[in-house]
């Protein structure tokens, strides 16, 4: 019997079938599974969560003496409800950069903390609930309907030591944005967000010292690296109700056009589109971001390199597709401009992909910081313009992410 009761009722020994909220409002990365440890009543009592569903046929009851808030014969009553008030809770109106930042760095944190869980369960030899990793899908794809650039840029800073995670997260996230700049209807999107998020899942297989190796691997090291799409695709195999989608991009986002990619050499016509989604999206999170063994390229550096790459490795007009979803020149790209001012894009423009809006902050001429000024390189009668890309790391600004970010 499926029973809605308050989170004070819980106890030990009871199965958990769903919790009635958001998943950023608990901390757990499964929806269902018996309560084993009081710690974990703890968090679920500490979270906003008010009330969860239990399955009376897979744990203990409450007390005959203590009423449910409500009872369901089937676990599609179930769904349907929470359905019903995950929809009723969403926002997904356009607003600011500015505005999403503080929400994006929410779902960023949420989102870290729940793949982790994932990898490690994997790592134990649990199956991946496919159903959570939707959810977490959708919460991100809210996100960057209400502002692509937020949890893209935000989701680029990562520490070399949580790079497995939130890379994923990343990637969910850029393939979402480029499933709209190529039209693809709204299922096939939350399909490929959900594709990216779980696209590295083979890495949970990888003994942690080559993971996490600062130096470069070793010729056998590197081929148990390689065994990451086809170590994912048995998990992903064990697991209920991850489509075929998810599986291709598992198995092929580390092929090249050209057919020199892995793990089976396939070239352009055998690739499919959503592998070669998958492929841009990974490669430019990765060179973006910093690792244990070299610090992240600028995002508009990034671009440019991928140009260079295009014959041989991706797909062209997916890959204009991408640099479109993104703009030419990324939030959070250092530029100069005309008048030897400094600037780092904080948002794009919808008249040009090359004019996007920008900080203003410091001064080449003098060699100094002035108040920073926001510019909107687009506006009517705007003299300034981009004369160059900058790299970063020249000019090492200690509070370089928070001219961007905001924080």
């Amino acid at each position: 019997m499926l029973k809605k009761i308050s989170v004070k009722q819980l106890t030990i020994g009871m199965y958990l079938k769903e919790f009635c909220g958001s998943w950023m409002e608990h901390p757990f990365w499964r929806n269902s599974f018996v309560i084993t440890d009081p710690k974990d009543i703890e968090l679920i009592r500490a979270s906003s969560i008010q009330e969860v569903w239990i399955d009376s046929a897979q744990g203990l009851d409450i007390p005959p003496d203590e009423p449910a808030i409500s009872e369901a014969e089937t676990e599609a009553q179930v769904d349907a409800e929470i359905v019903a008030v995950a929809q009723a809770a969403r926002s997904v109106a356009p607003v600011s950069i500015q505005r999403e930042m503080a929400r994006a760095e929410r779902i960023c944190a949420q989102a870290k903390q729940a793949v982790t869980s994932m990898f490690q369960e994997a790592r134990m030899g649990k199956a991946v609930d496919a159903g959570n990793a939707r959810k977490l899908a959708e919460e991100i794809s809210d996100s960057v309907t209400r502002n692509p650039g937020a949890l893209i840029s935000l989701a680029r800073l990562k520490s070399a030591d949580d790079y497995t995670y939130m890379h994923s997260v990343a990637v969910c996230a850029l393939m979402i944005a480029l499933s709209r700049q190529l039209k693809l209807d709204g299922e096939l999107e939350r399909r490929l967000g959900i594709a990216g998020l779980l696209h590295d899942l083979g890495k949970a297989r990888v003994p942690l010292e080559i993971l996490n190796k600062p130096g470069k691997l070793s010729d056998e090291e590197f081929r148990i690296m390689k065994s990451h799409p086809e170590e994912g695709v048995k998990l992903l195999q064990g697991s209920h109700g991850v489509d075929e989608i998810a599986i291709d991009v598992v198995r092929h986002h580390h092929e090249k056009t050209e057919g020199m990619g892995y793990p089976e050499g396939l070239r352009s016509g055998e690739i499919s589109l959503y592998a070669k989604m998958g492929a841009v999206c990974d490669v430019y999170d990765a060179i973006t971001s910093n690792r244990p063994y070299k610090a992240g390229w600028d995002p508009a550096e990034s671009l440019r390199k991928m140009a260079e790459w295009v014959n041989g490795h991706f797909d062209p007009t997916i890959f204009q597709a991408f640099v479109k979803s993104l703009g030419i020149y990324p939030v959070g790209s250092l530029l100069r401009l005309v008048s030897g001012r400094l600037a780092v894009v904080v948002d794009q423009s919808q008249k040009s992909l090359l004019m996007p809006r920008v900080k203003v902050f410091f001064s080449t001429r003098s060699d100094a910081r002035i108040p920073p000024e926001l510019v909107d390189l687009s506006a009517p009668g705007c003299k300034e313009k981009i004369a160059a890309r900058e790299d970063p790391a020249r000019w090492n600004f200690p509070d370089f992410k928070e001219l961007w970010s905001g924080f």
